[in-house]
């Protein structure tokens, strides 16, 4: 069987002066992108604000309920799926960390608490008053994406700073999120354990990485994130064999080759106390 497809935003562009850039109404994108109703990641960040219809979005398996008001912000490689009423309608945006960041230059993307750690909420739900307020913003970054004046570009960015302004308000009171001294550190063990993951597991090799004691990176995750550093790594682990085990490509003991276990049975017996299940029963059941 075919893997589950990892999209870029050239799959999208209708105008290709619009580089890393795309903006439409969500009833005209899947009137020619229906394709993404099936399973798929992607390699760049997206905004999906619904102003009708209702069903389901599941991203990295987690279930979340559409109706109108619901905004969703994903981040690269996380995979999804969604099943939608025929009147769903509303706002969808991509756009690469390389073009915003470039843009703004000292602003990063990642610096927002919606993306600041692989376990930031993906989802807020707005209620009438907040909805017409930010789908006025989109309205205003759909029209400058389908004409060819001057900087369209450089107003849908700034637009699109807006909006992220505008979630951070209500993310950060929601989530009681709080701007923390070592935000930068948990950036950086995540970021070094994205690239690490499959070969490394021991939470020393972090430690030492980032030039700190074991001890130290445990307290500064358990105060922000509220695990622990082998905890952390294990779920990183379990949610990639998740999404390789759903593409049915490979088998579970090329899966747990592919994650870093000689040894299958100890990666099978690994999943299952994760999971509640093994390895091919989370295959069979997905």
């Amino acid at each position: 069987m075919k893997k589950h497809p990892v999209y870029d935003i050239r799959h999208f562009k209708q105008d290709f002066r619009k580089t890393d850039l795309y903006v439409n109404t969500f009833k005209d994108h899947l009137t020619t992108h229906s394709f993404v109703e099936k399973p798929h990641r992607h390699n760049f960040y997206l905004l999906v604000l619904f102003t009708n219809g209702n069903g389901v979005h599941e991203i990295d398996f987690d279930r979340y309920e559409i109706k109108k008001g619901s905004l969703f912000m994903l981040q690269p490689g996380q995979i999804h799926q969604w099943n939608l009423s025929n009147d769903s309608d509303g706002y969808i945006v991509f756009y690469s960390q390389e073009i915003y960041n470039t843009y703004f230059g000292t602003k990063k993307i990642e610096d927002y608490p919606f993306y600041e750690s692989v376990k930031s909420k993906p989802y807020l739900q707005l209620n009438e008053t907040e909805l017409k307020e930010i789908s006025a913003y989109f309205n205003i970054m759909v029209a400058e994406g389908a004409n060819t004046l001057l900087k369209s570009n450089d107003k849908i960015i700034n637009l699109l700073d807006t909006v992220h302004i505008e979630i951070s308000r209500k993310y950060t009171a929601e989530n009681n999120h709080a701007i923390h001294p070592y935000n930068h550190k948990i950036r950086q063990f995540e970021n070094l354990l994205e690239k690490q993951y499959q070969t490394q597991k021991s939470p020393s090799f972090y430690a030492s990485e980032m030039n700190m004691t074991l001890k130290h990176l445990n307290r500064i995750c358990k105060n922000i994130l509220g695990e622990t550093v082998t905890a952390i790594i294990t779920q990183r682990v379990i949610l990639e064999a998740k999404r390789l085990l759903i593409d049915k490509g490979k088998s579970v003991s090329q899966i747990a080759d592919a994650l870093g276990y000689e040894n299958y049975s100890y990666f099978g017996k690994l999943f299952k106390k994760q999971t509640g299940m093994s390895p091919g029963e989370f295959r069979d059941g997905s």
